[in-house]
């Protein structure tokens, strides 16, 4: 294997260029392939970061014997062809969450990536936040007890991305808001709980405000009410695992509250709490503790400030396995798992039914 890794990315919007600018920093990376629909587009990123080759069609890159390593950050619909197709000639890839629409086709990415020797990894880049981390750690060192309940949300004002486009689309897109905020929200608390299973799903869904062409991100790209909106915009679901405890979590794109990117975790335990509170993507001093003290209750928060490199680390951590020829297997169980939940509350929305796992 070459000491430079040659890469290739897939999708040019606003995930595929963070992709490049975190492959790009990589002492042990070079982007030299990009591929994009738009020619404007497509000509313009190639500039920006001097990339000598240019293609309309996702399969050029993948026929590419000189790359070792496909990006993948187009619409969700796409992320298991370009997958298997790049495994099946001897790539490893770096695919955006979702990694699939489906557990199915997330299991069978894997199992093909096995087959060819390939390293097969998504971004979630949020566990590595210094507040999850000490999240994490303070669960496991035992200081809040059992944690017996804990709720998990990720809330906006008008943040329905791309209306009109793949996002709102079922077909392209899979889902609404659960698909989209949910992978990050389901693996950053699974991670801090110590990967606890989930039993059973009971969910409910709504598309309210974008059928009503309301909640947009941007005030400009507010749709017509025509009704062709075709996914929620918000979701909250009931998990129950296997151990007795339980989560509540409530992903919105869009809702009449309040102003802002609000994404918060909090974790009840017999002993103590704890809450993080992610207001605006803040990154300082973000986690409280809560606690009691002979008989007093005591809030204190320790000192925060995480890294705005997440996708830099989470590219680290996937060019050493590529490295090291290693896939981790018990990431793969944990990968396979948040798929499965994420279809479940989709099922458990759709049916009214509570789903087992």
């Amino acid at each position: 294997m070459n000491s430079i890794l040659r890469v290739g990315v897939i999708g040019l919007g606003g995930a595929g260029l963070t992709h490049m600018k975190a492959f790009s920093k990589h002492p042990n990376t070079e982007v030299i392939s990009i591929a994009g629909k738009e020619e404007e587009r497509l000509s313009q990123v190639a500039t920006e970061f001097g990339v000598k080759n240019t293609a309309f069609d996702w399969q050029d890159l993948v026929a590419d014997t000189e790359l070792d390593i496909i990006s993948i950050a187009t619409p969700n619909v796409l992320h298991y062809p370009i997958t298997m197709a790049a495994l099946e000639s001897g790539k490893h890839v770096f695919c955006e969450k979702p990694l699939a629409i489906t557990s199915k086709q997330t299991s069978e990415m894997f199992e093909v990536a096995k087959r060819n020797n390939c390293i097969l990894e998504v971004a979630l880049n949020y566990r590595r936040r210094e507040d999850i981390i000490l999240g994490k750690k303070l669960v496991s060192s035992g200081k809040l007890g059992r944690v017996y309940h804990s709720r998990a949300s990720w809330k906006r004002r008008s943040g329905i991305p791309g209306i009109g486009s793949w996002f709102t689309s079922l077909e392209m897109a899979g889902g609404g808001a659960g698909i989209d905020l949910g992978p990050h929200l389901i693996d950053s608390l699974l991670y801090m709980l110590g990967e606890p299973k989930v039993a059973t799903v009971s969910a409910v869904k709504h598309g309210e405000l974008g059928m009503a062409g309301l909640g947009a991100m941007q005030l400009n790209g507010q749709m017509k009410g025509t009704g062709e909106f075709e996914v929620e915009d918000l979701c909250s679901a009931l998990l129950r695992f296997e151990d007795g405890s339980s989560c509540q979590l409530e992903i919105t794109w869009a809702s009449h509250s309040k102003d802002s990117d609000d994404i918060s975790f909090e974790l009840l335990g017999v002993q103590s709490g704890l809450r993080i509170s992610i207001a605006n993507y803040a990154s300082v001093n973000t986690l409280t503790i809560y606690e009691e003290i002979d008989g007093a209750p005591l809030t204190h928060s320790p000192e925060i400030t995480s890294t705005t490199e997440g996708h830099l680390m989470v590219i680290q951590e996937f060019i050493d396995h590529v490295t090291q020829g290693q896939q981790d297997n018990h990431t793969i169980l944990n990968v396979i798992h948040r798929a499965t939940v994420l279809e479940a509350i989709y099922e458990s929305a759709k049916s009214g039914q509570e789903v087992k796992l």
